[in-house]
């Protein structure tokens, strides 16, 4: 773990290792926050550079009244979203009306899952959910942040953080629960 009160000042004073040494650190966290919004590799590749920019040219606006890893995710949550909203003129469905009854895929996931490759599923099924249920369960699960780091990154109150991820959590069970059933079958 880098220590964020001695990078960040050697940043400012123009020090290119020590930013090489942050985007490093962070690579991963902002391209899981990037892959759970946008669909393309090409741009996912192109927000992530476009997120390190900004971490660059924003640094000193940082006030360390955050980890340096929520602030981070912060910019990379928004610029996804942004790029999102920007370019997929409707094409995101951002709540399905019945919940209950969503969805994922008509497929057996006996056709889409080598029975060795779960997590493959897994991510697989988490890609069909909604964009608000992929993100905070990404947040969560994957980057570990508390729910009160998650409502600093997205901006959503701390309860709708917590409803988002007790149905994602929901869904994820219903459709594993089915393929499991089918499998003991």
């Amino acid at each position: 773990m880098i220590d964020e009160k001695e990078l960040i000042p050697r940043i400012l004073h123009g020090d290119m290792k020590a930013f090489e040494v942050l985007v490093t650190q962070y690579q991963g966290l902002v391209f899981h926050v990037v892959n759970r919004i946008i669909n393309t590799q090409e741009d996912k590749e192109d927000i992530c550079q476009e997120v390190f920019i900004k971490v660059h040219q924003h640094l000193r606006r940082f006030e360390y009244k955050s980890r340096l890893s929520t602030w981070i995710a912060r910019i990379a949550y928004l610029t996804a979203i942004n790029y999102s909203k920007k370019y997929s003129s409707g094409r995101t469905v951002s709540h399905p009306e019945d919940i209950e009854n969503y969805s994922f895929t008509d497929e057996h996931p006996g056709g889409l899952l080598d029975k060795k490759d779960v997590t493959a599923y897994v991510n697989r099924l988490i890609a069909q959910m909604p964009e608000q249920y992929r993100t905070v369960l990404t947040l969560y699960h994957l980057n570990e942040f508390s729910y009160q780091e998650i409502e600093e990154i997205t901006g959503m109150p701390e309860g709708t953080v917590k409803s988002y991820l007790f149905r994602g959590r929901k869904l994820l069970k219903d459709k594993l629960g089915v393929y499991l059933k089918n499998e003991v079958s």
